[in-house]
């Protein structure tokens, strides 16, 4: 570790990180090439909106995905998210979120796969709908979730379901996907933290996801906190 860090002229504390990309500590440590790059891009102007068309391009050539868009980090790419899915290309709905009066605002989510970071999904309105058990670590044998309680939540007011893949998450994406597509629901992934492996960037598109979320800051080496 460096000794003459902004920290140390800041007089705060740096720390050791022995637990990972964990965004509290500031994820990890931006590649060099991505520095440059963002002193380059700080000597120009641009229409972001060019940018953000290019970039989709670039996304979309490495995941498989039909479009790509760069957010402030994946908790507002699901917040984002999930705005497009309960307002869709309505201008109006879209100027009236976070207030879905009168909109499909709810989400439905497995409880096992609520976390600290699905407030964003709330953030743009939108109302969480559990569904299964939390029974992962009771070991009664009774299943998390399963796909017909996904089945059984959905309406006409579910905008999307959520899902986040963890080592033990039941039922698999695809099961998943299966059943919100066989109701136009689309699903939309938080994979913040699920790279490595690379794969991952087309792994998710793959099984039916329609909007995933990756983290620019863990193990991709972009700009984090």
């Amino acid at each position: 570790m460096p000794d003459d860090t902004i920290y140390e002229d800041l007089g705060v504390p740096s720390v050791v990180n022995a637990t990972g990309t964990k965004t509290r500590i500031g994820g990890s440590r931006i590649r060099p090439e991505a520095v440059d790059a963002m002193n380059r891009a700080a000597d120009a102007f641009v229409r972001l909106s060019d940018l953000q068309a290019r970039a989709s391009d670039l996304i979309a050539d490495v995941t498989g995905a039909q479009a790509g868009y760069v957010t402030s980090g994946a908790a507002a790419a699901l917040a984002l998210g999930a705005a497009a899915c309960i307002a869709g290309d309505d201008i109006g709905a879209m100027a009236q979120l976070p207030d879905t009066e009168g909109l499909p605002g709810e989400i439905v989510m497995a409880r096992t796969h609520r976390t600290g970071y699905d407030h964003a999904l709330r953030a743009a309105g939108a109302r969480i709908v559990d569904v299964g058990t939390n029974d992962h670590h009771l070991g009664t044998g009774a299943q998390n979730v399963e796909p017909w309680e996904y089945a059984d939540a959905i309406t006409e007011d579910t905008a999307a379901v959520a899902y986040v893949q963890k080592p033990y998450t039941e039922p698999s994406l695809e099961a998943v996907c299966d059943v919100a597509h066989a109701h136009n629901v689309p699903v939309v992934v938080d994979a913040a933290a699920d790279l490595p492996p690379v794969t991952n960037l087309e792994a998710f598109i793959d099984a039916g996801a329609d909007l995933v979320a990756f983290s620019g800051g863990k193990a991709i080496r972009g700009p984090q906190t």
